[in-house]
């Protein structure tokens, strides 16, 4: 059987790492660089680092923060924001990244995902997808970093990714966002149960018995949290430890 992973996540604003809720309030937690290491020496499976205020500007910024990263770490870690090209990817890639993380550039241009599937490999690419439920009882996508809605549902968006060779979807709950009343286990059951490619749980983890959820009745392959670990409430280590306990397979 597969291990579950934990992922913790560093959203970076201008070189530093912060954390909001619902996606805005933001505030500093730190270092990205001194974080990632702490949380690889904690027993991370991997990390995802998104700039949230990507732009050209800040690419050269974000490729010298990345080959930092590659050099302090030692477990996988993903990168996005502002990554529309495949030149955009292969900077991130070349200076150590693992894998990319897409967003709004592959909304626009679908074409995106198939082309640096077929320049990288589809287990390169990871799909992020903010979703948020409304009225309706539907999940539809965001752009924008959640500031822009659509018209589209959140499953049929995955489904059309995953055709055009995403290998992983990154799927944050807006409604869930930094609440930390536990992942939105729905959507991220309906998705992990159809699609043929791993499912990141984003979004509401706030305590250890949200993410036993999220693996035992959101089937997700991993799950992914910000504020617990940055602000010291759930340590990797006893989370780790408490879901072995509750027959969950992770990587002590």
């Amino acid at each position: 059987m597969l291990t579950k992973r934990i992922i913790p996540c560093l959203d970076i604003k201008d070189g530093r790492t912060v954390k909001g809720t619902n996606f805005v309030d933001l505030r500093d937690a730190g270092d990205p660089v001194e974080l990632g290491a702490f949380y690889a020496q904690q027993g991370a499976d991997e990390l995802v680092f998104l700039d949230i205020t990507a732009t050209v500007e800040k690419r050269k910024t974000l490729s010298e923060l990345v080959k930092r990263i590659a050099r302090q770490i030692n477990i996988p870690f993903t990168v996005g924001g502002g990554v529309s090209s495949i030149d955009d990817a292969s900077i991130l890639l070349k200076n150590g990244a693992d894998k990319v993380s897409i967003n709004t550039a592959a909304y626009k241009n679908p074409k995106l995902i198939k082309e640096l599937a077929n320049e990288f490999g589809s287990q390169f690419v990871v799909l992020a997808i903010d979703t948020k439920l409304e009225a309706d009882g539907e999940w539809y996508v965001y752009l924008n970093g959640g500031r822009t809605k659509t018209e589209t549902k959140c499953f049929d968006w995955a489904k059309q990714a995953i055709e055009l060779g995403a290998g992983e979807i990154l799927l944050t709950s807006m409604n869930h966002d930094g609440t930390k009343q536990g992942f939105a286990i729905d959507i991220t059951k309906r998705l992990s149960e159809s699609l043929a490619v791993p499912v990141i749980a984003s979004g509401g983890g706030g305590t250890m018995e949200h993410f036993a959820d999220v693996f035992k009745n959101g089937k997700a392959d991993a799950a992914l949290a910000a504020s617990i670990f940055h602000f010291k409430e759930v340590a990797i280590p006893d989370l780790k430890r408490y879901l072995h306990e509750q027959k969950i397979e992770v990587r002590i």
